[in-house]
Formats: C-alpha cells, structure tokens, sequence
C-alpha cells in the first residue's frame, strides 16, 4: 500500500463472519466515509436478519449506500466499499464483460435444458463450444456453466473474449486501499458459528418462514442466502432444527474457505490482514 495522495476509495472485503461490516463503520467513523455495500445477498429487504446485514443502529451512525461511488466522493467523503461478493470488486476495479442482452428465447431454451438434464450436460456442450472459458470453470458451477453457454450461443463469442474486451473500470485500482480481512481458520469458523446462533436467536427462523409463504422461485438468489434453504426444508417437514443448523453452518464454512481462494487466484494485488491490524492498516496507507 503506497502512494498514499492517490487514494481516494477504501474497499474492504473477507469471508463472511469475518469482521468487515464492523471495520467499515469504524472507519467511516473514524474519517468521515460513507459506505457502499459490496454484498450481494444483503440487498433484500426482507432478509435482514439472515444476511447479516448492519442494524438499524449501525445505518444511522454514518450513511450506508447501496451504490453512488461518485456521488460520495462529491460530497467530500471518503467511499468505503465492504462486502464478501468477490466478483463486485472485480468490476470495480478491472471492469466489467460488455456482452449484450442474451435473447429472452436462448436464456429459457438453456435453463430448462438446466432442469431436464443437469449442470454436467451444460458444461460438455460449453467444453465443446468456448473450451478456454470451460477450463475456466468448475465443472458442477451451475451458475456460471449456463451463464457461458449461454453468452456463446446467443453471441457466438466465448465469455472469456468479452471479458478481455470489457468496458473500463469504475475505479483505477491503483486509487484505493484494497484490503481482505483474513481470520485465522478456527476462529472464523467459531465466528460462524456463533453468528448463525445469534441470527437464530434474533427471528432468522420467522424471517425465512415469511419468505418461504411466499412461494418463491426456489432457482432464484434470495432463496439460497447462506442459511435459507436448509431452515425452508426444516419448516417444510423434512430435517429437524437441529440438522438445519448444522447444515447451513457447515455451507458457510465451506463458503468461506472458498472465498479466500477466489480472492487469492482474482485479485492477488489486495493486502491480506487480520482484524487487529486492518484498521492500522489502512489508516497508513491513507496517510490518515
């Protein structure tokens, strides 16, 4: 972290339970920041609870927003970016695939291909259309194997010459301090832990029953928040509490780990700290 007159952004992100909601507030406290949420599940506004999204409290103690990098650094504040979504970043900072609108027609055709004959069948055709961008994927990546097939069916380009080829950064990322929270294993894990049973105990239960009566597309992503489906299939009659519990502890886990990996391989260029010395961290590289 050098070259500290060019900073003009903080982003801040880590695995889940790791700490960084409580590092942004701190620091935007600290210096005047307003933060940018960077999570890609704690936009809902009815799974408050479940995708650990800050209190109202925390929101009432600086400004927190869900977009509007530009807006905030007119105001004379400092932009501090947090969340556990990897791929926001790497928008953020190395842009964006300029791929155009897939066809309403191709998109249906691929998901119900999706449903009838699975993730496998997707990923052969997309090895057999766009290999480069196959190698790229993991095999049983659901998401990303149709997004891909789908791109090289309705464009006949393969995803990873649009991504080459993207639009221009919203952020040069030589203008932020860019910091994943890293805590050590076991005791990320406890913290996971500990925060389900505190969501729990706050009415994560009653929030996920509110969502399932709502007979939601079980496909879509609010419905596979960290947590929701293993407490649907504990209200629909199939596992008890205490199964649900562990399995959604155990998929956060999981998560977690695989978080630290992606951020490793995508973005090697941020700095890797621990809670006790991020804050310190930052402050130095800001010069403030």
């Amino acid at each position: 972290m050098t070259d500290r007159a060019s900073k003009r952004a903080v982003l801040i992100a880590g695995p889940t339970a790791s700490g960084k909601s409580a590092l942004a507030l701190a620091l935007a406290e600290a210096l005047g920041g307003t933060i940018i949420n960077a999570d890609s599940m704690q936009v809902y506004r009815d799974l408050r609870i479940i995708t650990a999204r800050p209190t109202v409290e925390e929101e009432a103690r600086v400004p927190h927003r869900l977009y509007g990098l530009a807006a905030v650094e007119r105001a004379g504040r400092l932009p501090v970016v947090v969340g556990g979504t990897g791929l926001y970043f790497k928008a953020l900072t190395r842009g964006l695939a300029a791929v155009p609108p897939i066809p309403p027609q191709i998109r249906s055709a691929v998901r119900e291909r999706l449903e009838r004959e699975g993730t496998a069948a997707l990923y052969a055709e997309l090895s057999a259309r766009d290999a480069a961008t196959a190698r790229r994927l993991m095999p049983r990546d659901r998401a990303r194997v149709t997004r891909a097939l789908e791109v090289i069916l309705a464009t006949g380009r393969s995803l990873t010459d649009w991504h080459r080829d993207g639009m221009k950064p919203a952020l040069d990322p030589a203008a932020a301090v860019k910091l994943f929270l890293d805590v050590e294993r076991a005791e990320l894990y406890r913290r996971i832990d500990a925060r389900f049973d505190a969501m729990l105990a706050s009415g994560a239960l009653d929030e996920v029953r509110a969502l399932g009566r709502r007979d939601v597309d079980p496909a879509l992503p609010a419905m596979k928040a960290h947590g929701v489906p293993w407490l649907i299939r504990h209200l629909n009659g199939e596992i008890d509490l205490a199964a649900a519990v562990e399995g959604a502890k155990r998929d956060t886990r999981r998560y977690s780990k695989r978080q630290g990996t992606w951020f490793r391989h995508q973005l090697p260029d941020w700095t890797w700290a621990t809670p006790g010395t991020a804050l310190g961290e930052i402050r130095r590289a800001l010069g403030r």
